[in-house]
């Protein structure tokens, strides 16, 4: 995926994928004392910083990593209501035809105001993971791609290392989120289904096997990846569109100036995100219901899935809230990031033109 940028050291590449992994699984999931008679307090190797003369090295990583996480979990948790309204409405659009809001009145008095967090663990704790990777990721490879062209070159083909970087790190970040989002969609589609993450997990493997958490795998590669690059090469593009108009630069401004460009930059990627990967969020959301698309191949189902709910249909059932959800959404990811970033001394990196004053 990333052969536009990474052609010159392919093999540098692969190594940057599996450390950026065992990274994730050492610090996150097998956490060990950094010595053997003083154990670090939660948190507290993040705030270490970089060795003398260095910038975007393990520690820089590791942060993007973190703030990435940190971002997803917190924006779609909070937009968890917003998110089963919108399944509720792609997976039924006939029973839920009166709009977000009165989608949200309709939940409300059938199942009750917590019928609205439905999926919250699942959506919270696969987003962190997702967004660790994703974000994370993205720091990786474009600074790897930077390393590898020099700045001049990167400059001109920033929008292709965005690209190439997103579509990268999303396929990553979603070979770990598609069983949470199984579960999620699982759960709001059928409120009776489990008790919680650990409950729908354990129903679902004996409900579908394993094979069960990945049915939506294609389709959740064909909403995320689209989505991702979409996301970031626009933002990227709005940022720098924003800046120019100021005639200034990141490095020029304050940190609160620049965590309001990401804002503004991120409502605009955000809607564009949208509209891109909806026919796919619509086919991720009825793949992952009992019985949908009927029986036999992956494929053969989504084909069924979409003959039944027709292609405008794929595209416009449920495409407003979902704006709403990922405009707000993607602005705040940008801005929290940036702000997590900053807490943690460190600052994102960002394309700069060598021929330019600033």
């Amino acid at each position: 995926m990333l052969s536009l940028v990474a052609s010159s050291s392919p093999s540098l590449w692969y190594n940057s994928v599996f450390l950026y992994i065992l990274t994730f699984f050492s610090i996150v999931v097998f956490p060990t004392p950094l010595s053997n008679t003083m154990s670090p307090l939660p948190g507290s190797v993040l705030l270490a910083p970089s060795p003398a003369g260095t910038k975007y090295d393990a520690m820089y990583y590791l942060k993007g990593a973190a703030a990435g996480g940190i971002c997803c979990s917190i924006t779609h948790g909070a937009l968890c209501p917003v998110d089963v309204v919108k399944t509720r409405v792609q997976l039924d659009p006939v029973k839920y035809n009166s709009g977000l809001i009165g989608g949200m009145r309709q939940v409300v008095a059938e199942e009750g105001a917590m019928a609205l967090t439905t999926g919250l663990g699942a959506t919270a704790f696969g987003y962190f993971v997702q967004g660790w990777f994703k974000f994370g990721g993205v720091e990786l490879f474009k600074i790897k791609a930077v390393e590898s062209l020099g700045e001049e070159k990167a400059w001109e083909m920033k929008t292709q290392i965005y690209l190439g970087a997103a579509a990268a790190a999303e396929f990553i970040a979603d070979i770990f989120l598609c069983p949470l989002e199984a579960v999620r969609i699982r759960s709001v589609s059928d409120p009776e289904f489990c008790d919680g993450l650990a409950d729908g997990f354990v129903k679902m493997l004996k409900a579908d096997g394993v094979a069960g958490f990945y049915a939506g795998f294609v389709p959740i590669l064909f909403k995320q990846v689209p989505y991702t690059m979409a996301k970031f090469a626009v933002q990227g593009e709005a940022a720098d569109s924003i800046y120019k108009s100021m005639g200034t630069s990141p490095s020029e401004c304050s940190n609160g100036t620049n965590v309001s460009v990401s804002l503004t930059s991120g409502v605009i990627a955000g809607v564009a995100a949208a509209v891109i990967s909806h026919p796919a969020d619509t086919l991720l959301s009825k793949i992952n219901k009992a019985g949908a698309g009927g029986d036999g191949p992956m494929i053969s189902r989504l084909m069924n899935i979409a003959k039944e709910v027709g292609f405008v249909n794929l595209c416009t059932v449920g495409l407003l809230p979902r704006c709403v959800m990922i405009g707000t959404l993607t602005a705040g990811q940008f801005g929290i990031f940036d702000t997590v970033m900053n807490a943690l001394g460190a600052s994102k990196y960002h394309f700069h033109d060598p021929k330019s004053g600033h």
